[in-house]
């Protein structure tokens, strides 16, 4: 076997550790939403829009903070602000870069606009709780 299809598998085995530990992210869903809060789960909702510069400058944060072993339960269900608006209703969303935090279907914590690491870290921390 080469060296670099060698280097290539390793990564491959490595990125695939990582995100065993990662939250899981995807469009929202209104079936998979409803399972995950009757089973419980972390949720988090994230009302963005392409065009948003706040919605982008969130998003390199909640991936981090996805990717940590402790939110491997979390599930993501990103909302596009322009596209989806009976969602964005459905959860009282005034504007894009609305977080939605779940346990559940108990709604834990909200913020719009935030940007600041720490703030969004204890959002997330909410959904399990």
């Amino acid at each position: 076997m080469s060296c670099v299809r060698i280097i290539f598998l390793v990564f491959g085995i490595t990125v695939s550790a990582v995100y065993a530990f990662a939250a899981q992210t995807m469009n929202f869903d209104q079936s998979r939403f409803v399972a995950a809060q009757g089973a419980g789960q972390p949720i988090l909702i994230d009302i963005r829009a392409s065009w948003c510069p706040t919605c982008a400058a969130q998003k390199p944060i909640i991936e981090h903070l996805a990717a940590a072993p402790e939110y491997k339960e979390l599930l993501i269900f990103q909302v596009d602000f322009d596209s989806q608006k009976d969602i964005v209703r459905l959860f009282g969303a005034r504007s894009q870069s609305t977080l939605i935090a779940f346990h559940g279907t108990r709604e834990t914590a909200r913020s719009v606009g935030d940007t600041d690491a720490t703030s969004i870290a204890n959002l997330l921390h909410a959904t399990a709780n």
